[in-house]
């Protein structure tokens, strides 16, 4: 008989331990899928930066644009999407300016060991006139993005990046 009840606390064993195993495995792919919704769900929020202007279109993006080199960077250009799209027979509604800037010292060493993050360079600011009237200022999250990557990304986006960035949009917002 003590062979027996041995025999069959074992097999009881074996039985929770299956099904403690499989409890854990679900639990383990049920918590892989909600992390992976969340994240689909956050994080385009979280990537870009929108901020509602009280200067008007044209007093916000030249405020930009002055703000831009006394902080060492330089403006390389900036996009007018409205006219951009009439020359393809589109039309906006809405004014929206995107002005593309650099900072050289950082991008050169950015693109020394990541030459993949070229695509997100230059940096970008859009102001766009929203459906409400109103001027907004929108732009990527650097210091997030930068602690994505990691290393000297970070060190770069996440600190530098983001710090010029806020110094160049007190000039609209006030911020120092």
């Amino acid at each position: 008989m003590a062979t027996q009840e041995t025999n069959a606390q074992g097999s009881c064993g074996t039985v929770v331990r299956g099904r403690g195993l499989w409890g854990l495995l679900i639990g383990l792919g049920l918590g892989v899928v909600l992390t992976a919704g969340a994240v689909w769900t956050f994080m385009p929020g979280m990537m870009l930066q929108v901020r509602r202007s009280e200067l008007s279109f044209d007093e916000t993006v030249s405020r930009i644009q002055e703000a831009i080199p006394r902080q060492g960077w330089i403006v390389t250009g900036t996009r007018d999407m409205q006219k951009s799209l009439a020359k393809h027979g589109r039309t906006l509604d809405r004014r929206v300016k995107i002005i593309e800037l650099c900072q050289a010292d950082y991008a050169s060493e950015i693109l020394a060991g990541h030459r993949e993050l070229s695509a997100m360079m230059p940096c970008a600011i859009a102001v766009y006139e929203g459906d409400d009237g109103r001027t907004y200022v929108s732009k990527m999250d650097t210091g997030l993005m930068g602690r994505m990557f990691g290393g000297k990304v970070a060190e770069i986006m996440g600190r530098s990046v983001a710090r010029d960035e806020k110094a160049i949009l007190s000039s609209v917002f006030g911020e120092g």
